[in-house]
């Protein structure tokens, strides 16, 4: 039974990293500021931003901008709108028609 619940303990912490969010950046620094390597800008030490992968950022780590709909009806469909940085989740052939979401996950 103490088996059972480690491997059960141990397949939610891996659930739990596969859905991450954020992860810590190896930033390039050069003592003031810390370059982003995805849009390769500088930004100072104490900054916070949303770079162009929507992902809102310091000098210590980014952060998904975004929730990921993992929970809706099937007759609807989630399209990630870059601009927004959000998923919209709509009827299937009706863009008008926006569904409910049960459940999602990250931000």
């Amino acid at each position: 039974m103490k088996q059972l619940l480690t491997l059960a303990l141990l397949l939610c912490a891996l659930a739990t990293l596969t859905e991450a969010s954020c992860f810590v950046r190896d930033a390039k620094s050069n003592g003031t500021h810390c370059f982003d390597v995805i849009d390769n800008t500088w930004y100072e030490n104490e900054a916070t931003w949303r770079n162009s992968e929507c992902y809102d950022c310091s000098c210590r780590g980014c952060c998904s901008a975004y929730s990921t709909p993992r929970a809706f009806p099937e007759d609807c469909v989630s399209v990630f709108n870059q601009a927004l940085c959000e998923y919209i989740v709509h009827k299937k052939g009706d863009p008008s028609t926006l569904c409910p979401i049960w459940a999602s996950v990250g931000k």
